[in-house]
């Protein structure tokens, strides 16, 4: 991102749903840091934006954005997934969290996954999981989670 981030966070500052503009936000450049997002175009953002807020029941994505900077600085998404097993349970998936490397060590990753995690809750999912690199666990245990088997994966 070319903008610079504050060095700390107003307490205004919550943690929000995603919106149509947080194109402008560095929201792509963002995750960008996480993964390769590709060539995505504002209408095609704005569209995708529009599409998963229809499915807001299954699918949210939280940033957490320095108003004094219209910047992006912290994202994560849950998506739930129905079961048959544990009643008809739901269990909740953790996906693409991730924080403006100059933003790190500010509590902002930890606070959109406490997020995630509560919202997972008031979702009513039995348990929330998650993919992370091997060097990220203990982040993640800070937090309760704990290890528990692997992760298979086929690339198309």
């Amino acid at each position: 991102m070319a903008q610079e981030v504050s060095s700390s966070l107003k307490a205004r500052d919550e943690v929000r749903t995603l919106c149509p503009e947080d194109y402008h936000k560095g929201y792509c450049g963002l995750l960008s840091k996480l993964a390769t997002v590709g060539d995505v175009s504002e209408n095609q953002f704005v569209e995708r934006v529009k599409f998963l807020q229809g499915k807001e029941e299954d699918y949210a994505v939280f940033v957490i954005e320095d108003t004094t900077k219209s910047t992006i600085l912290a994202t994560g998404t849950l998506l739930v997934e129905y079961k048959i097993i544990h009643a008809l349970g739901k269990v909740g998936h953790i996906e693409d969290v991730v924080v403006h490397p100059e933003a790190r060590g500010q509590g902002l990753g930890k606070r959109i996954l406490l997020h995630l995690i509560a919202e997972a809750r008031t979702r009513e999912c039995y348990k929330v999981i998650l993919d992370c690199a091997v060097d990220n666990r203990g982040f993640y245990e800070k937090v309760g989670m704990t290890e528990k088997e692997r992760q298979m994966v086929l690339y198309f």
